[in-house]
C-alpha cells in the first residue's frame, strides 16, 4: 500500500471514530446537547482535527444520516433479491423499515433534524450529494418492484409514473416514523403498535391502486402471518420474529 492510500485509509478510519463517538453521545445525552468539542474529546482528538473532517455539526449529522441510509439500503437489497410476488416484496419494504428502526432507534430523530430547512441549508453540497447517492439505490429498488408488478399484469397505474406511486408509500412510512419519535403522541391516540398499523395502511393503499392479489385489510391475523413470514425468509438473522 502506497503512502497516499495509507493516508486515505487512516483518514476514513478517523472519520468513522468521530461518527461512532457522536452516535454514542446522542444515545447517552440526546441530540440537542451534542457539541463538536464533546465529540472530539470522546474520540480523543483535537477539535481542529474533527473540523478537518466535518465543516460543521450539521455536516457531521448529515454524515450519520448517510450511514443509516446505506444500512437501510442493504435491507432493501434483501427484499429486492427475495423470491416472492411483487406485492409481498412491497410489503417486505415496510417490514424492512420495522427492522431498521429497531436496530437504529436514533436514526429518524437525527434525520428529522437534518432535513429541517434551516439545518439542510447549512450543510455542504458534498455531504448532501453523498446522501443523495446513498439514497438512489433505495428508490431504484422500490421503482423496480412496481415496474415488475406492472409487467406481470398485477398492477395498472395508467399515466402515473412508478416514482409517483412510490412517493405515496414513502410519505406514509416517513410520517409514521415522525409520529413514533414524537414521544407519547401516538399513545395519546391509543395507538400502541404503529408499525403493524403502517403495514395495514400499506395494504389498504395497494388495494386502492388495484394491486393484485388484493387482501382484506381487516384480517389482522393474515397480516401478522405475512410479517412473520417476511421476517423469517428475509430478515431471519436480524429480528426475533415476533
Amino acid at each position: 500500500m502506497g503512502t497516499k492510500e495509507r493516508r486515505q485509509r487512516q483518514f476514513a478510519e478517523r472519520e468513522q471514530l468521530f461518527l461512532d463517538a457522536a452516535r454514542r453521545l446522542i444515545e447517552e445525552n440526546g441530540l440537542l446537547p451534542l457539541q463538536m468539542t464533546r465529540i472530539a474529546e470522546a474520540a480523543e482528538y483535537a477539535v481542529g482535527t474533527l473540523y478537518q473532517h466535518f465543516a460543521s455539526k450539521e455536516d457531521l449529522l448529515l454524515a450519520l444520516t448517510t450511514e443509516g441510509v446505506r444500512e437501510h439500503g442493504a435491507l432493501f437489497a434483501r427484499v429486492r433479491d427475495w423470491d416472492a410476488a411483487p406485492r409481498d416484496r412491497i410489503m417486505a419494504l415496510a417490514v424492512a423499515d420495522m427492522v431498521f428502526v429497531r436496530r437504529n432507534p436514533q436514526y429518524f430523530r437525527i434525520a428529522q433534524y437534518v432535513f429541517c430547512e434551516a439545518v439542510w441549508g447549512s450543510t455542504s453540497a458534498a455531504r448532501r450529494e453523498a446522501l443523495m447517492e446513498a439514497n438512489a439505490p433505495l428508490s431504484e429498488i422500490v421503482v423496480g418492484i412496481i415496474e415488475e408488478a406492472v409487467a406481470r399484469g398485477d398492477l395498472d397505474i395508467g399515466d402515473m409514473a412508478p416514482t409517483e406511486l412510490s412517493t405515496g408509500l414513502w410519505a406514509m412510512a416517513l410520517g409514521t416514523h415522525d409520529l413514533v419519535h414524537a414521544e407519547g403522541l401516538l399513545a395519546d391516540f391509543d395507538v400502541h403498535e404503529p408499525y403493524p398499523l403502517m403495514c395495514q395502511h400499506f395494504q389498504a393503499l395497494l388495494n386502492g391502486y388495484g394491486w393484485e392479489p388484493r387482501v382484506s385489510t381487516l384480517d389482522k391475523a393474515a397480516l401478522r402471518a405475512l410479517i412473520a413470514r417476511i421476517k423469517t425468509e428475509v430478515f431471519h438473522d436480524l429480528c426475533d420474529h415476533h
